[in-house]
């Protein structure tokens, strides 16, 4: 795989304030220049590669979890199939999920195309993942550690592609999302880079130790970057935990960006509360419609911002191509 894809936001990583961008003008750059090839190299020839495939036969799925508790949760979903459909590549751009309507089964079974890519929008080859869903598709058979993400069913070709969480273009994303909270809000002025600790917030389960693979190693890669005074993978059912940021932190700036596809219960209420707000606060807020976090806030003498999920960025759009790519080019 392209390890450039992992710098692909030139324009947004040139438009960065000075303020916070001057402390680290080396590594600042090289990251910039190499996201300006991808950038070129993605519009118009970045489609090449899928559009030379002709995928018009092709039904494009976006699987997401889903949830029967949080109504928004599907919202990232919508999102980006909105996007890819406006480009025309594929016969049709379908909407699925694990847990709520219209659910993945029901979805693939109202399907004619000759061939299916079903991409998964999560952060890690985890219990759902690469366990779960394959298996209850039919890909992979109980007890069974490897399998075929090609599957024939009758006269149709469904492909389960790998998560979108496990490319290496979510580095990008990760720097992205840490860069401009603290840009967008300074207070009064953003700090300097080797002035901030970067936690990426992820789930973490003990039911698979794949889990916190992606997460633990963007943070590696980040850290390899030499951007902030410190990279951490933090989590809310695994060791570290989110609440021990505080005492892992080598500044009194964090940031701490959550590595979560979609918005729902672990990033609106329990990473705010975990980091330090009353639970009865950020639900008052939700329930105003303000953000669960307002930042930076000051929390055991540390100075706090909270980002937005990845999920919701644009360039996942751009990943989730990738992914596509991926599985044509994966031998059988």
């Amino acid at each position: 795989m392209d390890v450039s894809n992992k710098l692909a936001l030139a324009k947004d990583v040139e438009s960065a304030a000075p303020s916070f961008t001057a402390e680290f003008p080396e590594n600042w750059l090289r990251f910039s220049n190499s996201a300006r090839n991808l950038r070129f190299r993605k519009s118009p020839s970045y489609h090449s590669s899928v559009i030379q495939n002709d995928f018009s036969d092709v039904a494009l799925v976006l699987l997401s979890h889903g949830s029967t508790v949080i109504d928004t949760s599907g919202d990232v979903v919508y999102q980006h199939a909105r996007e890819l459909r406006s480009r025309q590549l594929f016969a049709e751009v379908r909407e699925a999920f694990w847990k709520q309507e219209p659910k993945i089964k029901n979805v693939l079974s109202s399907l004619s195309a000759n061939r299916i890519f079903i991409v998964p929008l999560f952060i890690s080859e985890g219990y759902f993942s690469d366990e779960v869903i394959p298996r209850e598709l039919g890909f992979k058979m109980e007890g069974e550690e490897d399998f075929s993400r090609k599957l024939q069913r009758g006269s149709q070709t469904l492909f389960y592609c790998q998560p979108v969480g496990t490319h290496d273009g979510m580095t990008a994303v990760l720097l992205e999302r840490a860069r401009e909270v603290v840009e967008k809000n300074p207070f009064p002025r953003a700090p300097k880079a080797k002035d901030l600790t970067l936690f990426i917030a992820g789930h973490g389960t003990e039911q698979n130790e794949n889990s916190r693979a992606s997460i633990q190693h963007q943070a590696d890669l980040i850290r390899t970057q030499n951007l902030y005074a410190g990279v951490h993978a933090v989590f809310l059912e695994e060791s570290p935990k989110v609440s021990e940021c505080f005492y892992i932190a080598e500044t009194r700036h964090i940031v701490v960006v959550p590595f979560f596809i979609s918005e729902g219960m672990h990033t609106q209420e329990d990473i705010p509360v975990m980091l330090g707000d009353s639970k009865r606060i950020v639900q008052q807020r939700l329930g105003m419609r303000q953000p669960p976090w307002r930042n930076p806030t000051e929390r055991s003498g540390k100075l706090i911002w909270y980002s937005s999920i990845v999920g919701t960025h644009p360039q996942i759009a751009e990943i989730i191509l990738e992914r596509v790519k991926d599985a044509v080019e994966e031998p059988n």
